[in-house]
């Protein structure tokens, strides 16, 4: 193996990420699975094909030449002569030396080779970076090309055909547990300007180091383990290093080993050896250590047609740097043969390369566009939505009692003549009287949570909010089914990508990687908006142009309504030059045309202020008629030039007749008859009446801000009349209150401070979260009422500490409405924060440190709430069979490259065979760094997959079956309830976003017996669902194979879909 050879086969395994063997979790494991054949194939199967192709054109024709020499040699010595004795003019001596001349100009095998290795290194090194593949279109060296289709203006990123994927949650903190229970929390502190003064450039890599403890902040600790507690925190920054040179990844494990040994108490628990290979001895804190940078290293991003991609360049860079049409214009056979060949094989092995590289993007994009499984489903509800057959359940069950004094101190609640006092446990009667006390299921059994949601009908039309724990791509993937044009509103409050707010980007892709993350999320959940809907995105300067130009893109330029400036940091935030004191509100329609915004609400404070005064018990303020600012002059609407007359006597009150005001202004001149309009006043100031005109007060003529006809209905209808003023009299509006007011583009005021109406609200319902700067609460609140009626539907992808859920739930209780929301969020403190204060503010409006200081403001509520399964869950599920007989066989290498990963990993994409037992479906799912199986919710999971909007659903029922009384068809059972039988039934029904009528039937299929089975089907469906003589479904959902259309009378239309082909379908499609 020459040296351009091993640097090629080096640069394969970095980028198959053959190097990082020890990382056992996403896609390293899988390929770590298949990492022997793989590397059999870079090291020997590649080459032997690189020389395949060029030994036509190396080899056998050097051979081919050198044997012509010997025969010439043969035949000249047969004469008695040598070659150097002919005459240079003779055949013979001509045409060796011409041979001599092409053995000496051929192709050496070995030269050939590193050519076509340097080529391959040349191209697929020059897209790789960092487990991704940066998609720079070459135009010539130094140049790229973006694709443009003649657009006004295009908008284009490095990233823009890639997914961005790395929205993991152990950015900041990545957390595990040993098995000696220790807590573990590598904790990322944010970089500063003072700790690290090198500039991040084009080029520049960031790296974890260790922090390094300094004067400026002592309470931070490279290391602080807490003995009592059992907890360990390393920190790190992330960085530009000043010794680029330096490995952070060995120099960070070198001293946090040295930390560990001095430490008794963590030597055996962090030290012990976890890999099972004694060449490659990893340790429990190296393993995790590898794994924390690794996540956040590498793998941003999965493009979106790699294959495609890279075929195109490869193509063009094989035209543009490896094929050189000198080479060809060549009298030499055997060297023009050669470069071709050469050219073969760079063109046929890039491809193979290509193909395999596509197969493994393929199927990652293939897992991330997956609609994901709902893991666990829970509902918040409070206790006046509950059939009190419930309350003794709920009285007896410890957590959730624990959870209302932890949350809601109901055990300050003391008794007295009209209230019941907190006992442990609470009475009924208390029950009772906290009528606003919410019950969370997840305290409970799966079997109440079913029987306590079965109880409740039109269960979804019922519900006010919906809560996921999710990746929001994700989330908005697995929503389209059944909410798509059912969204009035999007308010999102993305990260600004600030210091403050910063995603994790890859080196030298700050701004793309945001555009990546943003734009695929504003894509899918653009179908989401009802026709009439918007989207309002809050956003500072930083991102500011790119989203713009980015929101042009996905609505349209057209689209676009306004940005709002709202002063939100009355303080301001010293960036160097201008203190910035105001984000923004970027308002953008589905389609203009249809668009409805509404109108603010004046407060009763805001309209005394603004209507002081009141005539027939109505708010009004009096307005001069009389215009000042721009347009004021008389020349410039010279019609609405004209005297009122009012006689201070008879308090007769009128605008000069038609006949006179036709007079006053001459259109064909563009001149005032001032002298006539003068003859006209003196006509009726002889008579004792007052003219009033408009003046400036320095001799100057005016305009009314009314026309003649209006000013005319208006004296008729009382809403013009006349007012004494120091300087005689003057023409005044009634201008009654209007309770709604147009919002303008600039909001200004107290409420709008994140730091009193934001921060300091969530600390007090949330002591000491994480959040440094949610939103005011009243900035969520007044886009939700710009952008949604009182009974819309807000939708919140970028959920946060859940302000767009708080605001949505203040507005319903204070205004009577009835909004309803999603929220969206992927982070731990879904449930540390987001939920909880979701709980917390539906019980009140007002907390102090964590408390309810009212018990009377609560508001009725049902709210779901669930977990979905992630994108590295989906990677940590993948097996894959050993289908060893492919490799040994002629289709190997085309098995390898193309198709290994789906055909391996088939059963474990989707185990359609578990779902004989769909209330056991179990999953490896990943919590707090820990990769444990667990059960996830099938059903919950279908529905969102064919967008049921439910109405009614049981829980489960057990039954064993009986010979049957009155048998309609030979194995015929009867039922009989019996919580041990082995057949149980669960039902939902529903209707389907295109109006269908459908029922769900799922049930644990005996397979020794599947004639029994569906028996026992037929014999539930006529005689045990919620309503037995409702047949009147278009279409039937169960799984398993059965005879159930046997069932289906004359007149009846339902049909019967296997559900394990609609979710097999559901959950693929794109």
């Amino acid at each position: 193996m020459n040296e351009y050879q091993k640097r090629f086969v080096a640069l394969l395994k970095t980028i198959f990420e053959l190097d990082k063997s020890d990382l056992d979790f996403g896609i390293y494991r899988i390929i770590n699975i298949r990492q022997r054949e793989i590397v059999d194939y870079f090291e020997n199967r590649l080459p032997k094909k690189i020389q395949e192709i060029l030994a036509p054109f190396a080899n056998e024709k050097t051979d081919e030449i050198k044997q012509k020499l010997a025969k010439i040699e043969s035949d000249v010595e047969s004469m008695g002569m040598t070659i150097d004795a002919l005459q240079d003019n003779t055949p013979k001596k001509q045409e060796y030396i011409a041979l001599q001349k092409q053995l000496s100009q051929g192709s050496d095998m070995s030269a050939l080779e590193s050519d076509v290795y340097s080529a391959l290194y040349s191209f697929f090194n020059r897209y790789y970076d960092e487990g991704d593949f940066i998609s720079k279109r070459r135009y010539k060296e130094g140049v790229y090309a973006i694709p443009y289709e003649g657009e006004e203006v295009k908008l284009y990123w490095a990233n823009q055909d890639q997914y961005y994927i790395k929205t993991a949650e152990n950015f900041k903190d990545y957390s595990f547990v040993t098995k000696e229970g220790i807590n573990v929390h590598f904790r990322l502190v944010d970089a500063t300007i003072e700790q690290n003064n090198n500039k991040e450039t084009d080029d520049s890599k960031r790296a974890f180091m260790l922090y390094t403890e300094n004067d400026e902040r002592p309470e931070l600790k490279t290391f602080e383990w807490n003995a009592e507690s059992k907890e360990l925190i390393i920190r790190f920054i992330f960085d530009i290093p000043a010794d680029k040179k330096k490995n952070y990844v060995d120099d960070n494990y070198a001293k946090i080993r040295e930390y560990i040994i001095g430490v008794p108490e963590l030597m055996m628990p962090l030290m012990y050896q976890t890999s099972t290979d004694p060449k490659k001895p990893v340790t429990l804190i190296q393993k995790h250590l590898n794994g924390y940078v690794a996540k956040n290293t590498f793998d941003y991003f999965i493009h979106k047609d790699l294959g495609g991609f890279l075929t195109r360049e490869l193509d063009f860079f094989i035209k543009n740097e490896v094929m050189h049409l000198d080479d060809l214009d060549t009298d030499d056979e055997v060297r023009a043969e050669s470069y071709l060949a050469k050219v073969r094989a760079v063109k046929r092995i890039g491809k193979e390369i290509i193909t395999f590289l596509a197969q493994i993007e393929n199927f990652q994009r293939k897992l991330w566009l997956k609609k994901k499984f709902v893991v666990e489903t829970n509902w918040c509800i409070t206790l006046d939505h509950i059939d009190e057959s419930f309350y003794q359940e709920i009285a007896d069950n410890k957590p959730q009692i624990q959870e209302w004094i932890d949350m809601y101190a109901i055990d300050e609640i003391k008794g007295d003549l009209h209230t019941t006092a907190f006992t442990n446990p609470p009475s009924i009667d208390f029950l009772k009287e906290n009528q606003n006390l919410i019950v969370d299921t997840k305290n409970f059994s799966t079997t109440f949570r079913d029987r306590l949601i079965a109880s409740i009908d039109d269960i979804d039309e019922k519900t006010n909010g919906l809560m996921i724990n999710s990746d929001n791509y994700q989330a908005i993937n697995l929503l389209l089914q059944g909410n798509t044009e059912k969204v009035d509103c999007i308010y999102i409050d993305p990260p600004y990508n600030t210091d403050a707010s910063k995603i994790l980007y890859k080196n030298g892709y700050e701004h793309s990687s945001w555009l990546s993350l943003i734009h695929s999320r504003l894509i899918n959940s653009k179908a989401l908006l009802k026709d009439t809907g918007i989207i309002e995105m809050a956003i500072d300067d930083y991102e500011m142009r790119y989203l713009s130009c980015c929101l042009d893109s996905v609505y349209g330029a057209n689209n676009a309504i306004s940005n709002i400036a709202i002063f939100t940091n009355p303080k301001g935030r010293d960036q160097g030059f201008i203190a910035q004191a105001h984000d923004y509100s970027i308002i953008y329609a589905k389609n203009k045309q249809y668009a409805e915004t509404y109108n603010f609400i004046l407060s009763d404070d805001e309209l005394s202020k603004k209507f002081s005064k009141s005539k027939g018990g109505e708010a009004l303020r009096e307005l001069p008629l009389k215009r000042t600012g721009t347009g004021k002059f008389r020349y410039e609407r010279p019609y609405m030039f004209f005297p009122f007359f009012f006689h201070p006597e008879t308090k007769e009150f009128f605008v000069i007749p038609k006949d006179n005001y036709i007079n006053i202004y001459n259109k064909d001149t563009d001149s005032f008859n001032d002298a006539y309009l003068n003859d006209v006043i003196k006509s009726y100031t002889d008579k004792g009446y007052y003219a009033i005109l408009p003046n400036s007060g320095k001799g100057e003529f005016l305009r009314w801000r009314w026309g003649y006809d209006s000013c005319v209905k208006g004296i008729s209808n009382g809403t013009l009349f006349c007012k004494k003023v120091k300087d005689g009299y003057a023409v005044y509006q009634y201008d009654f209150a209007d309770i709604e007011v147009t919002p303008k583009s600039i909001w200004v005021g107290d409420k709008y401070d994140a730091s009193s109406k934001g921060t300091n609200i969530l600390e007090n319902i949330i002591p000491n979260n994480p959040f440094n700067y949610p939103k005011s609460l009243y900035t969520v609140e007044d886009n939700i009422i710009v952008g949604s009626s009182s009974e819309g539907l807000v939708l919140d992808f970028f959920a946060g500490s859940g302000t767009t859920g708080h605001a949505v739930i203040e507005l319903n209780r204070s205004n009577n409405c009835n909004r309803k929301y999603i929220l969206v969020e992927m982070g731990e403190y879904f449930n540390s924060v987001t939920l909880p204060r979701i709980k917390k503010v539906i019980y009140g409006s007002n907390w102090k440190d964590g408390y309810p200081t009212d018990r009377i403001s609560g508001i009725s509520q049902m709210m779901k709430y669930v977990k979905l399964e992630s994108y590295e869950d989906a990677l940590s599920n993948i097996t894959l069979e050993n289908k060893g007989s492919f490799f040994g066989s002629n289709l190997g290498d085309e098995y390898l490259i193309g198709y290994m990963l789906d055909m391996e990993s088939k059963g474990s994409l989707l185990n359609l065979e578990a779902f004989i037992t769909p209330f056991e479906y179990n999953m490896k799912i990943t919590e707090k760094n820990e990769c444990k199986e667990r059960q996830v919710d099938v059903v919950e999971t279908f529905n969102y997959l064919i967008g049921l909007s439910v109405h009614s659903q049981s829980s489960i029922s057990y039954f064993s079956t009986k010979e049957a009384v009155n048998p309609p068809y030979e194995g015929a059972v009867d039922l009989q309830k019996d919580q041990n039988g082995i057949y149980s039934f669960r039902q939902i029904e529903g209707t389907l976003p295109d109006g269908r009528k459908a029922l769900i039937i799922w049930r644990n299929i005996n397979q020794d017996n599947i004639l029994t089975s569906n028996a026992a089907l037929d014999a539930y469906f006529s005689k045990y669902r919620i309503n037995p003589a409702d047949r009147e479904f278009d279409v039937i959902y169960i799984n398993g194979d059965n005879n159930l259309e046997n069932l289906r009378l004359d007149d009846e239309q339902w049909k019967v879909v296997l559900i394990e082909t609609e979710f097999n379908k559901r959950m693929w499609e794109e």
